[in-house]
């Protein structure tokens, strides 16, 4: 009996192998079958089973054991301060905006607005006393107390032009500059001092010719110019400067700057420093007692060599103020060094 029931059992299984799909003769023995009849499908073979595990685990104990790298953040930065300088690092930033510890006033209250007297030019020239400590100008309180930005973009612009022109190159380059600058200060100079009144009557010199087509436009819109080329001198705040031009533009009395570039500057923020240089002049023009009047607006003309129209930024009463107070911060700086 118990014999019969194992040969039924197999009968069974192979029935149930045929019934799957096999044929009948695949199978010469069956092994191990359980009277579920439950089939399992073969695995998948992995496309990793195929790699060179022995190979593969030698490169990885190769790569990490490595000391060395092409790169590190140290060769990095010594790269970045061969191409553009050391890095300057700028000072965070305070939640609360500064403000000067001296609010001293733009405007002189001792002063008013007076009327246009056609007279002769104010030209007060610098003369410094050897025997009395110097007293900084305003050019060099903005360079001394110059933003880190602004010194970081300089300083690479400075090595750029270096690598381009060499050392020789770039100081005949700094030169040149210099050289129209000073041409081109002239030039406008002698434009408002001639007797003739036409001032397309005057010729300028070539190498600035490009300026003095660049500023026509806003030559023609200045009257009544009562300073060129003249010192000013805040005593309180003991600093000094020497103002371009003082004169009315488009009705209004203004301390004009007169500045050169080869690349546009269509807005106020690409002129920089400039605001508080002019801020500065007039805040020094009001306190200082060898001008009887007093200015609240300030002109910043930015002139190009290729003659292309000048643009001239206006800044009036209200819009220098915040220059001022900025200008007393950096006083401030600088008193610190």
């Amino acid at each position: 009996m118990g014999i019969t029931m194992q040969v039924l059992k197999l009968v069974i299984q192979c029935k149930c192998v045929r019934s799957i799909g096999f044929p009948s003769g695949q199978f010469s023995r069956v092994d191990n079958f359980s009277t579920s009849c439950q089939w399992r499908a073969r695995k998948k073979v992995s496309q990793y089973s195929t790699v060179d595990t022995e190979r593969y685990s030698s490169l990885v104990r190769e790569v990490l054991s490595s000391k060395t790298s092409s790169q590190t953040p140290n060769s990095i930065e010594d790269e970045d301060c061969q191409l553009y300088g050391p890095i300057i690092r700028s000072r965070p930033t305070s939640q609360q905006p500064k403000v000067p510890k001296n609010l001293h006033p733009l405007l002189n209250e001792a002063k008013g607005q007076s009327e246009y007297l056609p007279g002769p030019l104010a030209r007060i020239t610098l003369k410094r006393d050897p025997n009395k400590t110097s007293i900084p100008s305003v050019t060099r309180i903005l360079q001394k107390t110059m933003p880190p930005d602004q010194a970081f973009y300089l300083e690479r612009w400075k090595r750029r032009m270096i690598a381009e022109l060499g050392e020789e190159g770039f100081r005949e380059y700094s030169s040149n500059i210099f050289r129209q600058g000073k041409l081109f200060h002239a030039t406008i100079e002698d434009t408002f001092t001639q007797e003739t009144p036409s001032k397309e009557d005057h010729e300028s010199p070539a190498e600035v010719s490009g300026y003095i087509e660049s500023v026509s436009n806003v030559l023609n819109d200045i009257t009544g110019v009562r300073a060129i080329e003249s010192v000013v001198d805040h005593s309180a705040l003991r600093y000094l400067g020497i103002v371009d031009c003082v004169a009315e533009y488009r009705g209004s009395l203004c301390v004009i700057d007169w500045k050169t570039s080869e690349k546009p500057k269509p807005s106020l923020r690409h002129t920089y420093d400039n605001p508080l240089q002019i801020a500065a002049y007039i805040g020094a023009l009001n306190s200082d007692h060898n001008y009887n009047y007093q200015v609240e607006n300030g002109l910043i003309v930015v002139a190009y060599k290729d003659g292309s129209p000048a643009h001239a930024h206006f800044l009036n009463s209200e819009r220098i103020l915040p220059f001022w107070e900025k200008w007393l911060l950096r006083l401030e700086e600088y008193a610190e060094k």
